[in-house]
């Protein structure tokens, strides 16, 4: 029995239909129980997160870099010369 949408292209198959008229999949290549989960890429029991990421990002730990005291000052400077800008012409 062909299912409403194709499990390999998204397109409507018809009622009764062997194969899909867009992409040609049928039981053997696209609809069967089998073909759909292996085509979802759910990580299975097996999958070790902490392996993965090692291997993705490497084995070196990584340190989040904080705003440098150079631009603390850069920040604080522009605030205070902000500041007196505005108060002078205020007052």
């Amino acid at each position: 029995m062909a299912p409403e949408v194709c499990a390999n292209c998204g397109a409507e198959v018809p009622p009764n239909a062997r194969v899909c008229p867009e992409c040609g999949s049928d039981e053997k290549t696209g609809w069967s129980d089998k073909a759909r989960e292996s085509g979802i890429d759910i990580p299975d029991s097996s999958f070790n997160y902490n392996e993965y990421v090692q291997r993705e990002f490497g084995k070196g730990q990584v340190r989040p870099y904080g705003i440098r005291r150079l631009w603390w000052c850069v920040a604080l400077l522009t605030s205070l010369a902000f500041i007196w800008y505005t108060w002078r012409f205020l007052f």
